[in-house]
């Protein structure tokens, strides 16, 4: 799990959560994470990672990142599907996310999966800038780009390439 914390204050400093709250987070009952591995010939490496909590028929995109240097290959839309799956699997109708106002690349990418703004929320963020509030409404599935698997059960959770799937 530090593994992926620190990916989390690489990604984004000026928003991370604190290990504590992080830790909290991927071990709450409601939520499920996975992770993005790439195999880099030494052995596979986490390049990104995503999480969502399902409650009811409504899903929420509770984080998702991709290290920028495997950005543009189709790993966003792969993580978002794997979220659309899973959450339609356990029930949603719809989901939700947040994003920030002042991140065009990850609106598009959002747009692009059939997001649209639903509401703004100002000064969300620490810094004061505004959270967009995008919503999807869940349809059958479409062919993935990659596949993101959680890491076989049991494994031990600070492993540098693996994390486990949090849902119980």
């Amino acid at each position: 799990m530090p593994d992926l914390h620190t990916l989390e204050t690489r990604l984004f400093p000026a928003d991370a959560w604190a290990l504590d709250m992080f830790l909290a987070e991927v071990g709450h009952p409601t939520r499920s994470y996975y992770v993005l591995e790439h195999d880099t010939g030494s052995g596979p490496s986490i390049i990104g990672y995503c999480g969502v909590m399902v409650v009811g028929d409504t899903a929420d995109v509770q984080t998702i990142a991709v290290l920028p240097e495997h950005e543009g290959n189709g790993y966003g839309r792969a993580m978002l599907e794997t979220m659309h799956t899973r959450s339609r699997q356990q029930g949603a109708e719809r989901i939700l996310l947040e994003v920030r106002a002042d991140n065009p690349r990850a609106q598009r990418l959002y747009r692009r999966n059939g997001y649209t703004r639903i509401h703004v929320r100002p000064r969300y963020y620490d810094d004061g800038t505004d959270a967009l509030i995008m919503l999807k409404e869940l349809t059958a599935p479409t062919a993935p780009v990659a596949t993101v698997h959680p890491p076989a059960t049991g494994e031990h959770p600070t492993a540098p390439h693996t994390a486990k799937d949090r849902t119980p």
